[in-house]
């Protein structure tokens, strides 16, 4: 028996009301949000849009728009879409991050109008309702609850007040209608009508369209293919497999993912790769187990410590039980998969979330080179968790049990809005939740320098050495936080201390560079070519020339090591021996 009843249809007025319904959890998701318009930018959002002029167009021109679409540092595929939207975001109200921010949320509040289509008919597929009737209030007031949970989860909130990660949402709004278009067409195949041009239509375009924002989109195929295994089933109206599904998903999915998997294998196991990274191929599937679990946690039951942005300050798995809950994850996940498999018959939603949440992590928690943990990761996944665990909620007791955690959700999104919501506020609520993370203390002293203006006696002044001091006492970190003591004390004219300078020296030393350390330098770069800062040559000296011991220095370390001996050359007072 399906999870889901077949119930009479409903009466026009019942419908109007779930309508209605959905738009005021649309409105309170809009009101949860606001209060974050006012905390400016953070992190990766100044390469990509402050510091980048492509996307800083100052007139609407076909040169200027192509440069826009093409100027990403985020990634080799440039992720046009995305930087056109900011692009367009500034012709009409410049670096205002309010807009930006707003524009962001708009995108959220749409996914979440479609994510409620697709859920219903997602319901309706898995129900057995046939493809002419329509959907049941009971169909419709759970695909609203799984839509409303969706909006609100407080995991999600990355993926809408980070700015630059309009990429993951902007993504998924293609990847969505895709879906919609794929269950439409299925519907309409069920119903003896011509669905599979619109089935094939909905994976491609929306592939294509979603992958000029981010390359997740690339998961849309499968996607599609896990809810026709689960709740379609390669149904046909005259008889018990469709061949053409079958046909059109091995070539949409099947076979390019194969032929993708090869590629990226063969990439990724080529040493040079990983140079950059903490971790091996192996350390990062082993660690990402532990991660996926954390995910589904953090998104269930989250905490304010556990959703903290930065999680640089992660324990890598370098071994099955080094920690022990490495053999634990990896148990977990092969018995999640039991689960979807066992239950695809009997409870096809929670067979379908189950795969869709796991689904969601092959590209980003597999062999692929990227950092170990983000939280916008989940902005589809989550979709897959509120699938499988709602429709479960229908008796008295669990539905109690989700109103408790709705508030909850509703109360830690509000919250963190709330903190996102004051530039200097959002790094203090984020060294605060991650007090191991180096990243989030070297980032609240980055704020408190900012308000500084570098005067001398200023309590942020104190505020910012004292952040620095704690990101560089912390172990995992880069070199940065030792070159914002150097530069910061030398611009003011106080004494810098020998230890900073042994630890950049160490932390250059220790292991190949990353983006973080080569900052550190273009930091110590900018002070050189300052009349007030005065920095001895011969430890700037030192400093490149451990950077530049390691084999094959990035264009980037090339570039700012020209550029110091410029000045130095520029500046005999300054030379270097």
């Amino acid at each position: 028996m399906s999870q889901m009843e077949a119930e009479p249809s409903p009466p026009r007025a019942a419908r109007f009301s779930t309508r209605s319904l959905l738009y005021i959890v649309l409105l309170v998701t809009a009101l949860v949000y606001l209060p974050g318009l006012n905390g400016g930018f953070l992190f990766d959002d100044f390469p990509n849009i402050v510091d980048n002029p492509g996307v800083q167009p100052q007139h609407l021109d076909p040169q200027a728009l192509a440069r826009a679409a093409w100027s990403s540092p985020a990634s080799d595929f440039k992720r046009p879409l995305a930087s056109l939207s900011f692009a367009m975001n500034y012709l009409a109200t410049g670096l205002d991050y309010r807009w930006m921010k707003l524009t962001n949320i708009a995108i959220h509040l749409l996914n979440g109008a479609l994510l409620y289509w697709l859920s219903l008919l997602i319901l309706q597929a898995a129900a057995g309702t046939p493809p002419t009737r329509a959907a049941t209030p009971g169909q419709e007031r759970l695909a609203l609850a799984i839509a409303g949970a969706w909006l609100v989860l407080p995991i999600n909130l990355t993926a809408v007040l980070y700015v630059v990660q309009r990429m993951e949402s902007l993504a998924n709004v293609f990847v969505l209608l895709g879906l919609i278009a794929y269950c439409q067409g299925r519907r309409d195949m069920l119903a003896g009508g011509r669905g599979l041009l619109r089935c094939a239509l909905g994976i491609v375009g929306g592939t294509a369209c979603g992958l000029l924002a981010k390359e997740t989109a690339i998961l849309l195929p499968l996607y599609a293919a896990l809810i026709e295994v689960c709740v379609f089933r390669f149904r046909a109206i005259e008889r018990r497999y469709d061949a053409r599904i079958g046909l059109l998903l091995l070539a949409v999915f099947v076979l390019p993912f194969a032929a993708g998997f090869i590629w990226q294998l063969r990439m990724v196991l080529h040493p040079q790769v990983w140079v950059e990274r903490d971790f091996t191929l192996a350390q990062r599937l082993l660690s990402e187990a532990r991660i996926v679990v954390s995910y589904i946690v953090w998104t269930l039951l989250p905490t304010p410590g556990a959703l903290s942005f930065f999680h640089d300050d992660f324990r890598i798995s370098r071994g099955l039980l080094d920690p022990w809950t490495t053999a634990l994850g990896i148990a977990f996940i092969v018995a999640l998969i039991a689960v979807a498999l066992a239950q695809r018959r009997r409870r096809p939603l929670l067979s379908l979330g189950i795969a869709l949440f796991l689904g969601a992590h092959t590209l980003t928690a597999t062999i692929l080179p990227l950092e170990l943990i983000f939280e916008h990761r989940n902005y589809f996944a989550s979709f897959g968790l509120l699938l499988a665990v709602l429709p479960l909620c229908a008796a008295p007791r669990p539905r109690l049990l989700l109103g408790v955690l709705g508030a909850w959700w509703l109360a830690l999104t509000a919250i963190t809005a709330y903190g996102w919501g004051d530039q200097v506020r959002v790094t203090e609520m984020l060294a605060a939740r991650a007090p191991a993370s180096p990243r989030a203390q070297l980032t609240l002293g980055e704020s408190y320098l900012a308000l500084s203006r570098l005067a001398p006696d200023a309590a942020d002044t104190a505020r910012a050495r004292a952040a620095f001091e704690r990101a560089a006492a912390l172990p995992g970190g880069s070199s940065l936080p030792d070159s914002y003591l150097i530069t910061m004390h030398a611009r003011l004219g106080l004494p810098i201390e020998e230890r900073w300078w042994t630890g950049l020296l160490a932390r250059l030393r220790a292991k190949p560079l990353r983006g973080e350390d080569i900052g550190s330098l273009e930091l110590l770069v900018a002070c050189a070519g300052e009349a007030r800062c005065a920095l001895p040559p011969d430890r700037v000296a030192e400093a490149f020339a451990a950077a530049l011991a390691w084999p094959g220095p990035s264009a980037r370390l090339r570039a700012a090591y020209a550029r110091y001996r410029a000045i130095a050359d520029g500046a005999p007072d300054r030379r270097a021996d």
